[in-house]
């Protein structure tokens, strides 16, 4: 019986980032676990990827629910292959005045950007560290450094994240896990960073100017990178923005 391809599985895998990571770890030999509610949506990814030569699939998933995440983990494990890295992409940006936030939307925000972090870095070490070897990445935001008007709900959800992969990198990189978290300071040139960003302007035709939003294929190399790296010269947290993002 031949041996299975190692696993690349991203949780809250959009068409933008958690997409580019799923082509650019396909590319490699991985078999790209993309994990959302909705998996229909990821169809298009998944027929994408084979057409290209490479192996893919879809799964639901809801990445606040301790019973799921631990019995997809299991699925995968059992059924697909050993996952030799996964992403946390999973979030919730929502800006309101802080008036206006609810408790239950403060909960609900925390749950999606921050437990479920936790959730999943909990379930990757499980399975990696008796291996000795895994990566366990994480999507952070501006948001992850710095709170904003508007914030109090993601920012703390983000910056809570932030402890967790730092946490987890301290605990886990001696057992030979790298855990790594990458802070998406800017606009991702994505349909959806369009949309937001023509409808704040009130101009349906807004144009972006080159290099004024990061590539998500960027950012997917970016974490190719990470996940390669030596065990002498591990990173544990990087900053990406474009050349024109004031910081």
């Amino acid at each position: 019986m031949s041996e299975k391809q190692p696993v690349a599985m991203a949780i809250g895998a959009g068409p933008a980032i958690g997409a580019a990571f799923a082509r650019r770890f396909a590319r490699e030999g991985y078999t790209a676990v993309v994990a959302r509610r909705h998996p229909e949506k990821a169809e298009p990814l998944v027929a994408e990827i084979a057409a290209s030569g490479g192996s893919a699939l879809a799964i639901a998933i809801d990445a606040r629910s301790e019973d799921d995440v631990v019995a997809q983990f299991a699925k995968v494990e059992d059924e697909i292959g050993p996952i030799g890295v996964c992403l946390y992409n999973a979030g919730a940006n929502t800006k309101l005045p802080v008036t206006e936030t609810s408790a239950e939307l403060f909960e609900k925000v925390w749950r999606l950007s921050c437990l479920g972090g936790f959730l999943m870095g909990r379930e990757a070490a499980r399975y990696m560290v008796p291996r000795g070897r895994g990566t366990v990445l994480f999507t952070g935001a501006t948001a992850s450094l710095r709170g904003g008007s508007g914030f109090a709900a993601f920012a703390s959800a983000k910056f809570g994240l932030r402890a967790v992969a730092q946490s987890l990198a301290r605990e886990l990189g001696p057992a030979g896990i790298h855990v790594a978290h990458l802070i998406i300071d800017g606009g991702v040139d994505s349909a959806a960073i369009h949309a937001r960003r023509r409808a704040q302007s009130g101009n349906p035709d807004l144009s972006f100017a080159p290099d004024s939003l990061i590539d998500t294929a960027q950012i997917a190399e970016t974490y190719w990178m990470l996940h390669s790296q030596p065990r002498s010269a591990w990173t544990h947290e990087l900053d990406v923005r474009p050349s024109v993002e004031r910081w």
